[in-house]
């Protein structure tokens, strides 16, 4: 039997819904200016996924970086979300 897309298909879930509250949490005590710190970790993660040979950890470092990438869109659609009242604002940041 071959595992290796059930692997990948569960790392692919896992990853999505760790991201989901990164994302939150990221714009509530950061804001959107900490967008860049998601386009490092995607290209880390590109490269990564090119130099490994293995299929797996590659297909999953892979799936870390997109992810990543779509969490830039993510982060100023929960700003927002925020501003329409979704989700609560932090009273302690001051930038807009």
């Amino acid at each position: 039997m071959n595992f290796t897309g059930i692997v990948i298909g569960l790392s692919a879930f896992l990853c999505i819904g760790i991201f989901h509250p990164i994302v939150i949490k990221a714009e509530y005590y950061f804001g959107v200016r900490c967008w860049w710190l998601f386009l490092l970790l995607a290209l880390v993660c590109i490269v990564a996924s090119l130099l490994t040979t293995a299929t797996i950890p590659s297909t999953i470092l892979g799936v870390v970086a997109f992810s990543s990438l779509w969490s830039i869109l993510e982060l100023f659609k929960q700003r927002k979300r925020v501003e329409k009242g979704w989700f609560p604002k932090n009273p302690k940041r001051k930038d807009k």
